[in-house]
């Protein structure tokens, strides 16, 4: 039978109502830089990694991939205040652990010291943490674990999977980059390309224009993102969108762009890279987080600094 979770209130934090805030569920080693104590907890133990968590509580630990994201996200919500006070349409953030409590204060403590408005703590001792994720209403899961991941996409929350990454700071406002295919969209015609080559996606593509694209793993977590985001105007937006796929724009951008367009869903800008590689553009974007289904575009992302997210298509 599944242990229950170990919750703790952040008291210092407004908490949001998850029937209308987009809740966010990142793990201790998405947001924080954990990989010595993780290595330890590997080679020593739980006792062992439990002990130096407890002799090390007061000390911060250094931040992860997923930290600026999560800054990015409380600068949304500050900026969504200060022209709605009452607004209930606000990102929540919640760190889901498989610390113990008496482990976990560090996390607490180095959430406190960056001051993260960090709503709730999960400690959870079950192996599959991700069954509690519905039970909070999160719309998006960041975990360095690819089962964690896969389980959360098969009970069918929107995940990536976040790589221990060297990580270049970018500034406000939130930037977030969505890959096309199997990750805003299905991968039908990913499968087409495999099996038919270029020219059979190609034509594929031609004889479905006028079809949407079926739902890709990510699609409902950037549906909420682009609710918050039609709250402001283009010019003051705290929130930018990118789609960056490698789909050509003259065969196989119109199918994408009259998806977006009949799902409502808001895009800044739209780059299609006909095959060529991410990192450059991602570059001059510089966002926040980027999800991808392709590890060598996963990468490319890397190699210039960007924080970026595996949506796994082989769970």
């Amino acid at each position: 039978m599944a242990e229950l979770e170990s919750t703790v209130i952040n008291t210092n934090v407004n908490q949001k109502d998850p029937s209308t805030a987009l809740v966010i569920a990142v793990t201790t080693r998405a947001i924080f830089n954990l990989e010595e104590e993780h290595k330890l907890y590997l080679e020593k133990g739980k006792e062992e990694y439990t002990r130096h968590q407890q002799a090390n509580q007061d000390k911060p630990l250094p931040p992860g991939t997923a930290f600026a994201f999560i800054q990015a996200v409380q600068y949304v919500n500050k900026k969504i205040l200060e022209s709605s006070p009452a607004e209930r349409d606000l990102f929540d953030i919640l760190v889901l652990s498989n610390n113990s409590p008496e482990s976990g204060v560090r996390i607490i403590n180095s959430a406190k010291h960056y001051g993260l408005e960090i709503s709730k703590f999960c400690f959870v001792s079950d192996e599959d943490s991700t069954q509690y994720l519905k039970s909070h209403g999160v719309k998006l899961f960041l975990s360095a674990d690819r089962t964690d991941v896969c389980n959360a996409l098969r009970r069918g929350v929107s995940a990536a999977l976040v790589f221990q990454q060297e990580v270049q700071a970018p500034s406000t406002p939130l930037r977030v980059v969505f890959d096309g295919d199997a990750v805003l969209f299905s991968d039908e015609t990913d499968q087409i390309f495999q099996e038919q080559g270029l020219e059979g996606a190609v034509q594929y593509e031609r004889a479905m224009e006028a079809v949407p694209i079926g739902e890709g793993p990510l699609k409902a977590f950037a549906m909420h993102l682009g609710k918050l985001r039609k709250k402001f105007g283009q010019g003051e937006s705290p929130i930018r969108t990118y789609l960056v796929t490698a789909r050509s724009g003259r065969d196989m951008g119109v199918r994408a762009i009259k998806t977006l367009r009949e799902w409502g869903l808001p895009i800044d800008e739209a780059f299609f890279m006909d095959g060529a590689p991410k990192g450059p553009i991602l570059a001059q974007i510089q966002p926040h987080i980027f999800f991808d289904d392709g590890l060598h575009n996963i990468q490319g992302a890397q190699n210039v600094g960007v924080p970026s997210a595996w949506v796994p298509s082989c769970c």
